[in-house]
């Protein structure tokens, strides 16, 4: 999985006591979410699997399906060199399974981001391993391109480098991908959006889904310049919007490297506090994607190292509470159901995105 040190710096420790202390009532418990982006892993005081998954999605909130997204666990080394990673995929589906037989819910896991490899030497043959290992799950997979020089940011010993999101590879790749209607999850920092711009408009077929708001960052070279970084992540955002091939993932707001320190305080955050901090990057990632190309996102188990579930959810609930009706079952769950094509009845069907490119 990934080295110690990258470990310590990026996943706050699952402090249950902690997060005990904010205990909301659910808003609007009968509004149906979609999470389309989650891990499982072992890692140590964070540890996520299927049980603890469940236990979040009963908490409260009608959670019809979850997206598993790769955080490279659980590969399997026996395999073939470039295989390694369909491992993971295989680790995933006995967790939907497990969560399935736990919770009654089949729709708890019901899609696989992969681990992706643009440097694999048999690109093709590794991605059918996958979507033979998934059981019919996989929907894309992950490419990590996050890199910037300072150490604050330092990738993990086996991460990406500078060149990874403007590599040749990386191309041919997302070639590979279109080809086999797979989506690209790219997980970058804000200072590497003119790059993932660059790339969509290389790859206006392939549909791309921008993790984490684009990556903002708040320590190391940005502590204490949080109206700097958001008017110049807020101008590089457009320009990746103005592709109408790109998705983004709302969330990913709790981690550490955004500045905002939540997990650092004496108590958990409050749904109220999340959105008051949170508003200002929400409504700009609305305003420039719509939300036809906008979801939600929970991203634990790593932002739960800073809040729990209940709140988070209710936090987006409320930053949703201002849009129309259509547009919060966009950002809630329709637009996830879409780009996932997890085919959750409901009231997602007919989402204009894919009519609007």
């Amino acid at each position: 999985m990934f080295d110690s040190q990258y470990e310590s710096r990026n996943f706050p420790q699952i402090r249950p006591e902690w997060l005990a202390q904010v205990n909301e009532a659910v808003v609007e418990p009968e509004l149906r979410i979609i999470d389309p982006h989650h891990h499982l892993w072992d890692v140590a005081g964070a540890y996520y699997r299927a049980p603890q998954l469940v236990a979040d999605a009963r908490g409260g909130h009608h959670v019809v399906a979850t997206v598993f997204v790769e955080c490279k666990t659980h590969f399997d080394t026996d395999l073939p060199a470039g295989f390694a990673s369909v491992g993971e995929t295989r680790f995933a589906a006995e967790q939907a399974r497990e969560a399935a037989e736990m919770s009654g819910n089949t729709g708890l896991v019901k899609g696989f981001v992969a681990y992706g490899d643009p440097l694999a030497a048999n690109v093709e043959a590794v991605l059918e391993a996958h979507l033979d290992a998934a059981q019919g799950r996989m929907r894309g997979v992950r490419v990590r391109a996050a890199w910037h020089a300072h150490p604050a940011f330092a990738a993990p010993a086996d991460g990406p480098t500078e060149q990874t999101i403007s590599s040749p590879e990386l191309d041919r790749y997302c070639s590979v991908l279109e080809d086999m209607g797979l989506t690209l999850d790219l997980w970058v920092y804000h200072t590497q959006l003119d790059e993932a711009a660059a790339l969509a408009r290389r790859h206006p077929g392939l549909t791309i889904v921008l993790n984490h708001c684009g990556g903002l960052l708040g320590i190391g070279p940005f502590a204490g310049m949080q109206a700097d970084v958001r008017e110049v992540w807020a101008a590089s955002l457009a320009r990746v919007a103005a592709n109408r091939n790109v998705v983004v993932k709302i969330g990913g707001l709790a981690m550490p490297r955004t500045g905002m320190s939540f997990a650092a305080a004496e108590k958990p955050a409050s749904s109220i506090e999340m959105v008051e901090r949170w508003s200002p990057y929400v409504r700009t990632c609305i305003s420039l994607f719509g939300a036809e190309r906008s979801m939600f996102e929970s991203n634990f188990p790593v932002d739960k190292g800073s809040c729990n579930y209940v709140a988070l959810w209710n936090a987006f609930k409320l930053l949703s509470s201002e849009y129309p009706a259509a547009q919060r079952r966009a950002l809630l769950g329709g637009t996830a159901n879409d780009v996932y094509t997890l085919k959750v009845l409901g009231p997602y069907a007919g989402s204009d995105r894919l009519a609007a490119q």
